[in-house]
């Protein structure tokens, strides 16, 4: 069903130049509020949830170079307002209908003394949250120098945050800080708070195309200010004149697990441009990657090199014998050797090394039945990526890969793309420059029926429905820190992936390592601080439509009996519901399997994760379809399972359940619970 209204609220005939305008639009249950005015001449908004103020006199606007700026002397020359309610379905995603359902305020502003248009802020309002753009329609170019729009949140002496560092060498790739709202300095979306009446709200933005990514500046206490990413010349965007900004989003709900349950991002973004995507497959993979990370192999030749014909043909044989769609083969190609991490102008995309022989692995992947997944690591070299991509693609599309891992390893700022006078120039992995870039790599995959999944990307905006072979992504510190990192991901920090990361898409973790003994046991050395009970539950709280096992084959084989709940958890679902959680602490997921090849739709899965404390929690199965009987297959913590000393402790059992039931679910320290529940 769709449902569409329009209203003209004000034009220039009933708005006056000598008293203020305001308007309001709220959300179809009422509980969200949002308000712009012009008074004093300057654009400012305020938004209130369950009526009360949660962000006051916001400003809005923007500097350019070498034209006025957008900011003050100016009204409000028009306002309508409409709504809409349709059910839209995704081709792949954590849930297949998707519910949009918003009212919209559009509000267009003019300089007060010549009445020349300014710009149009658009403001879609939903139950779980609302999103504003600026849509600007200029005759000249206009370089943005800063965008002016800001989010002063009330209240926050007694607010707590939680965030990582924007603009740092390090990209997306830190734990979390959890602090005092006004600790916050200089932060990355998606930003969580909680204010002191509870209410969580996540900042971000979506729709991120031909713009820079928008960071958060705590300029006065409580009021953040956006911070465009700049380009290695210091404009933050360059236009036309005529452009659309991404949608600056405000996710609200009284609970932590609303912002989880918020459909918010994808709504945002327009509709499938690809047409017909029946080739982009959800799915599981192995991968010849964690032998890297611990030592046991190297991407480069020699005779440590991982990425050779007969290791690539034992994992594929290992792929397709227990049910995994493809192998992704790392360091096969040409320019690994020596210090790769600043060789990217070397790289090939299409030379194979000798030991690797690419046509012959592809017509043993046809054989065995699972595909080969192909790889590109650039070192932040874009220009030269860009020189070889359409043949990159060609070969890879010859030989069967339907999904490729892209790789921008490179610290902040030192991208490195030719201009037009063939001049080096070093850009950030989230300004414009490297937004478009992203998003053309995407497209001409597209033109291959190739799928992407971008590793130190740019963050994810929801480009996912207007791309959909833009599977997943990075942008997250992920397992690999537990190889090598100094120090290892803390437990907390899946739980707290959950509420901050998460909320902007799926990411590729790559959970599932057994041996977390590989550098001995306990706090101060490199492992999965997490027992095996975790690692499971993962692949259901982390969400990912492909997601990664990603130890070593055979330690799968040395526990086969836990391995059977990869084996059978899905990438694709029907539905997903956060049941409980806090921030930081714990969070529990069921999602229901879509049907989808040997998947009957039938099926539940659950996921619960929990960070250094060990907890009981209690969780109603109502989410069950009624009269019907189930088989709960649990994978828990056993009784004495800990992180640090006993990670390995699990109790597998089996029970007959019904949506009337409870189940008490026991997580040691860094532990968890994986359930499938299967249908009888």
């Amino acid at each position: 069903m769709r449902l569409i209204s329009t209203l003209v609220m004000c034009s220039s005939l009933f708005c006056s130049t000598t008293q203020a305008a305001n308007y309001s639009v709220s959300s179809p249950d009422g509980t969200i509020e949002f308000t712009i005015d012009d008074s004093q001449s300057q654009p400012k908004y305020q938004v209130k949830f369950n009526d009360k103020q949660l962000l006051s006199n916001s400003k809005l606007g923007f500097e350019f170079k070498h034209a006025p700026a957008m900011r003050n002397n100016l009204e409000i020359a028009k306002a309508t307002t409409s709504n809409y309610q349709d059910t839209w379905q995704q081709p792949w995603g954590e849930a297949r209908l998707i519910e949009d359902h918003h009212n919209e305020l559009a509000v267009s502003f003019r300089d007060i003394d010549n009445k020349k248009s300014a710009y149009l802020l658009r403001v879609r309002v939903f139950n779980d949250g609302l999103g504003f753009r600026y849509e600007v329609n200029q005759s000249n170019a206009l370089y943005i120098t800063k965008e002016l729009t800001e989010f002063n949140f009330v209240d926050s002496q007694h607010s707590t945050a939680w965030w990582i560092p924007a603009r740092g060498w390090n990209r997306y790739e830190y734990t979390y800080n959890t602090t005092a709202l006004q600790k916050a300095a200089h932060v990355h979306t998606p930003f969580t708070l909680k204010n002191a009446d509870g209410v969580h709200i996540s900042v971000h933005e979506a729709a991120l195309v031909d713009y820079a990514a928008m960071t958060l500046n705590q300029r006065r206490p409580g009021t953040f200010v956006a911070d465009l990413t700049p380009w290695s010349d210091g404009i933050r965007v360059k236009t036309n004149g005529q452009f659309k900004t991404p949608w600056r989003t405000l996710q609200i709900g009284d609970a932590a697990i609303d912002l989880l349950n918020s459909h918010l991002i994808l709504n945002l973004n327009e509709p499938n441009k690809l047409g017909d995507v029946s080739w982009v497959e959800p799915g599981k993979y192995l991968g010849i990657w964690w032998g890297m990370h611990i030592g046991k192999n190297t991407w480069g030749s020699g005779e440590k090199h991982g990425a050779t014909t007969a290791h690539t043909r034992e994992y594929l044989s290992f792929a397709a014998k227990h049910g995994f769609d493809g192998v992704l083969v790392e360091g096969w190609n040409t320019g690994w050797d020596g210090d790769w991490f600043f060789n990217g102008d070397v790289f090939s995309f299409t030379q194979n090394y000798p030991d690797f022989d690419i046509k012959a692995i592809g017509e043993y992947a046809k054989q065995v039945g699972a595909r080969l997944i192909g790889h590109h690591e650039t070192s932040g070299n874009v220009s030269n990526y860009r020189l070889q991509m359409k043949d990159a693609f060609e070969l890879y599309q010859q030989i069967g890969v339907r999904q490729v891992k892209t790789g921008y390893v490179a610290d902040g700022g030192n991208i490195k793309r030719i201009d037009e006078r063939g001049h080096a120039r070093f850009e950030w992995h989230d300004g414009q420059f490297m937004v478009n870039e992203y998003l053309h790599n995407v497209k001409q995959a597209a033109n291959y029926h190739i799928s992407i999944n971008t590793h130190e990307p740019i963050k994810d905006t929801g480009l996912r429905r207007t791309y959909p072979n833009w599977l997943s992504r990075e942008g997250a510190r992920g397992q690999e820190f537990n190889a090598w990192g100094t120090p290892p991901n803390p437990p907390e920090h899946t739980p707290m992936l959950a509420f901050t990361r998460m909320l902007a898409g799926p990411m590729d973790f790559t959970p599932g390592i057994f041996d977390m003994s590989f550098n001995g046991l306990g706090d101060k050395t490199n492992r999965p601080q997490t027992t095996l009970a975790k690692q499971l539950a993962l692949y259901v709280v982390l969400y990912s439509p492909i997601q990664m096992a990603a130890d070593l084959p055979k330690n799968y084989l040395a526990k086969a009996d836990a391995f059977k709940f990869i084996k059978d958890v899905p990438t694709d679902w029907e539905s997903s519901i956060a049941l409980s959680g806090e921030v930081g602490d714990y969070v529990v997921f069921a999602r229901k399997e879509r049907q989808r090849g040997k998947y009957t739709g039938k099926d539940w899965y659950l996921g619960a994760i929990t960070d250094e404390h060990a907890r009981t929690i209690t969780v109603k199965l109502d989410f069950l379809e009624p009269n019907q009987k189930f088989e709960a297959q649990i994978y828990q913590d056993g009784k004495n399972a800990q992180w640090k000393t006993n990670p390995y402790d699990i109790n597998i059992s089996k029970r007959l359940v019904t949506n009337k039931d409870k189940l008490t679910l026991t997580l040691a320290t860094s532990g968890g619970t994986a359930i499938r529940f299967k249908a009888l």
